[in-house]
């Protein structure tokens, strides 16, 4: 008998292609080991898009359940209700009643990790215009799972990395416009971002990762012409980390250190990973080396919690045509990160 809490799948917003994603997951037997938090209402949108009329279903945890049962939760089938829930929902629409939902679900997912009931979490795309129409205060999956891991106590430090067979970044600041996300940029948090990298490489089994830290501004600031971020904040964090025996170096040119990053079989990359400074500035070369392969890590917390390299691509949901590589990277990657737990 298998004793090992399972993987934890949540289903993401209702009207995008995250019910799909699980379905052709478990349709593809890729959930043996797995508990889908959420509703089997919501699974079956995915599962009758994907043109299946019968199928058995996976275990499920209803997120009402986790909040109602104290000390415990039965990771067995829980009733869905009535069969016809969700019926009125449209494909492809922002819906404050799929904002809540998806909140909902991880919030269960987190407080079951956090008990230790589940090894990993790997979520589907929400969307942040569903969220906020909800009344969620939060952008997106990484600032809710740093608020709702540690109640009570102070959140814990994270960031957001995107993994690929050729290429890893870690971000600096994500979810934020780039004005705000350049006032962000500050000694403390580029040099705790570097220290989160490095712990995640190491963990990971590299002893002494290269670490590649980008430059803020064209040309890395081309010695102050550009801007001075580099010389006053990007700089000096580097200092300190390599001070404190890490091999990170730079700042440079954002324009050209992916490029000398990215490992392939006609030529290693020269360094592990890279630390971006802004969202885009790290995440337009990872998607432009495609999104079946993407995942997306949150580092930093106290559980293991991967999801698919894109979002609900409202465009094409519910006609049955999403690709699944990404999400079954995503569980690839969340059981190999969680193998020891």
């Amino acid at each position: 008998m298998n004793l090992r809490p399972p993987v934890l799948v949540t289903l993401g917003d209702p009207a995008g292609i995250g019910p799909e994603l699980v379905a052709r997951a478990h349709l593809a037997g890729e959930l043996q080991d797995a508990v889908v938090v959420g509703e089997p209402a919501v699974l079956a949108r995915g599962m009758r898009a994907c043109g299946a009329s019968t199928w058995p279903e996976p275990a499920f945890i209803s997120p009402d359940a986790v909040t109602a049962v104290s000390g415990g939760v039965n990771p067995g089938p829980v009733a869905s209700g009535r069969p016809d829930a969700w019926g009125d929902l449209a494909w492809g629409v922002v819906d404050e009643r799929c904002g809540a939902y998806a909140a909902r679900c991880l919030r269960a997912a987190v407080e079951l990790a956090s008990r230790g009931q589940g090894r990993a979490i790997v979520t589907a795309p929400i969307h942040k215009e569903a969220l906020a129409a909800a009344g969620i205060p939060f952008p997106g999956h990484t600032e809710m799972l740093q608020a709702w891991s540690n109640p009570g106590g102070e959140p814990p430090a994270v960031r957001m990395m995107l993994a690929h067979e050729e290429l890893r970044v870690v971000l600096v600041t994500i979810h934020q416009s780039l004005r705000s996300a350049i006032e962000s940029i500050t000694f403390d948090r580029v040099l705790q971002t570097i220290l989160i990298a490095q712990r995640a490489l190491q963990a990971w089994g590299l002893p002494r990762p290269r670490i590649a830290v980008a430059g803020l501004n064209p040309h890395a600031g081309e010695g102050g012409l550009f801007g001075r971020e580099e010389i006053e904040v990007i700089a000096p964090a580097i200092a300190a980390a390599q001070a404190q025996g890490i091999h990170a170096d730079g700042p440079h040119a954002p324009d050209t250190v992916f490029m000398r990053a990215r490992h392939t079989a006609q030529r290693p990359g020269a360094y592990d990973a890279v630390v971006a400074m802004t969202h885009d500035h790290g995440l337009i070369p990872m998607k432009y080396l495609g999104l079946d392969q993407g995942v997306n890590i949150t580092l930093g917390l106290p559980f293991v919690r991967t999801s698919p390299d894109h979002g609900t691509a409202f465009d094409i949901a519910g006609r049955g045509v999403a690709d699944p590589r990404s999400f079954l990277a995503a569980l690839a990657m969340a059981r190999r990160l969680s193998a020891g737990r």
